[in-house]
């Protein structure tokens, strides 16, 4: 029927296929809500976690450093750490989606929507 366009001429395969990347997909949403990061900044005096899809869990600072006098510092750190966790999160994510992509045959570099 569609011969000229070789593998893609099964219409029934192509549906298979998509229907079974769906699947995966939605799993692989799910898996990411239970994949932790950690972030940190100040040589490990702030830390954050975070789920691979960057939802910001727990915040861990150490006693430490908290003076009065080093208000910004601690709030420059704090947000230092989240940024370093989200980053990690990104990260983990995209190689996930990477593993994905190449277990159902396709480019690894391919950019689906999340």
């Amino acid at each position: 029927m569609l011969k000229g366009l070789g593998g893609l001429g099964d219409m029934a395969g192509m549906m298979k296929k998509a229907q079974e990347m769906q699947g995966k997909m939605a799993q692989l949403q799910e898996d990411m809500q239970n994949i932790m990061v950690e972030g940190s900044s100040g040589a490990g005096l702030v830390t954050a976690s975070c789920t691979a899809k960057g939802e910001l869990k727990a915040l861990s600072i150490d006693p430490s450093i908290f003076n009065g006098d080093d208000k910004e510092v601690v709030e420059d750190l704090i947000l230092a750490a989240i940024k370093d966790a989200q980053t990690k999160a990104a990260e983990r994510a995209q190689e996930e989606m990477a593993k994905l992509t190449e277990a159902m045959g396709l480019p690894a570099d391919m950019k689906l929507p999340f």
